[in-house]
């Protein structure tokens, strides 16, 4: 596997200096690695792979310096957009080295939200006319040429090139610098626990449309805990940051019902401008809790912007109708109860821990089942 510490100093030496991106299980150890030794003028989590192509433009018009855009290949969908509209070659010729996980690599075994994205995910690079080498796990001498050449690639010819990552490529490395959460924070499971018996204090039929990862989860493990069907919940696996979107496409036209998003910091920032559509269409039934622990949990730990952002701020100026900011059970149970005597969009952050138990299970149906169950719920079918 390689080093992290020898895979950084090897980029340096080429003259790449600076870091953005949306951290990714796969790039987890080097993403970490960066976290604690890269100036944290010269290293930025962004809120999607987008914006880090954007600041890569930035940063070279800046300073004629390349920079490292790294990303779950999941993210290629974000980044689409500015890698053909700015960085190409017939555009503003933009160089910069994408670091790339590669989930759902054809032949092995994941999630199957990632099988599709692994299938394309050469193959889209190939159709933006972008050129890619698998990163090979063994390092040496040669390794480091190659790299050398890639580097002398990409300011040559004034453009992008890949890097694609396979899973145990890097050596692992846990990050150090996050700093430990308060003991008296509840855990997200917790959280989201709390949030469902209060609501079944009103209502027995609401429809919870959860976040991307950990949440998704959780809530699935709470159902089965509580011997709860879970038809009426729609578990997000891919599509990080429309949770809400979906939640609010739901309640729309499902008005007799309430509707309630389960969101993430890291999915909340990645599309905020969501927060805008749901203020501003003030659909009554429609109800927005984020579980925020600064943290992008299911890819390592990486920290977010979301402990230092408002977002209840930033809600009730898009037009939610009323906002809480937790961080006890007694708090919560609170606001959720405020929430649910709210007509309009409302909104709950509630500040947790990060991590969530080692032995946390996944769904055991297909995400078609799961639609198929959400929507005889509905009675759509």
């Amino acid at each position: 596997m390689i080093p992290c510490k020898e895979f950084l100093s090897t980029l340096q030496q080429n003259g790449v200096e600076y870091f953005f991106g949306v951290p990714d299980s796969l790039l987890k150890s080097f993403c970490a690695y960066v976290t604690d030794n890269v100036q944290k003028d010269r290293h930025i989590i962004t809120a999607n792979e987008g914006a880090a192509i954007g600041l890569a433009a930035g940063v070279y018009l800046s300073t004629k310096k390349p920079a490292l855009v790294y990303m779950q290949n999941s993210g290629q969908g974000n980044a689409v957009n500015p890698l053909i509209s700015l960085a190409d070659n017939k555009v503003y010729s933009i160089p910069m080295l994408l670091l790339v996980g590669w989930r759902g690599e054809p032949g092995t075994k994941d999630e199957p939200q990632h099988i599709k994205q692994g299938e394309i995910t050469l193959k889209l690079f190939d159709t933006l006319d972008i050129p890619y080498k698998i990163l090979s796990a063994d390092w040496d001498d040669d390794s480091r040429q190659i790299i050398n050449q890639i580097c002398k690639t990409i300011n040559d010819t004034n453009s992008p090139y890949a890097l694609i990552v396979r899973k145990e490529t890097f050596e692992p490395y846990k990050i150090q610098s996050i700093q430990p959460d308060c003991d008296e924070l509840l855990s997200r499971e917790n959280a989201i626990e709390i949030v469902i018996q209060t609501i079944q204090e009103f209502v027995s039929n609401a429809v919870l449309v959860s976040t991307t990862g950990m949440i998704s989860r959780e809530l699935y493990e709470i159902r089965i805990k509580n011997k709860e069907g879970g038809a009426s919940d729609f578990l997000t696996v891919g599509s990080m940051g429309h949770a809400s979107a979906i939640a609010l496409g739901i309640a729309k036209n499902c008005l007799e019902r309430l509707v309630i998003c389960l969101d993430g910091d890291g999915a909340a920032l990645m599309h905020m401008g969501t927060l805008a559509t749901i203020g501003t269409e003030g659909t009554e039934n429609f109800k927005h809790i984020i579980l925020n622990n600064g943290a992008h949990d299911s890819v390592g730990g990486q920290p977010t912007c979301g402990l230092k952002i408002n977002f209840c701020a930033i809600a009730s100026a898009c037009g939610y109708k009323k906002t809480w900011k937790v961080e006890s059970q007694q708090m919560l149970q609170f606001a959720v109860r405020e929430m649910m005597q709210t007509k309009g969009p409302s909104f709950i952050e509630i500040h947790v821990k990060k991590g969530a138990r080692h032995d946390l299970g996944r769904p055991k149906f297909t995400p078609i089942e799961n639609k198929q169950n959400l929507m005889q719920f509905l009675q759509i079918y």
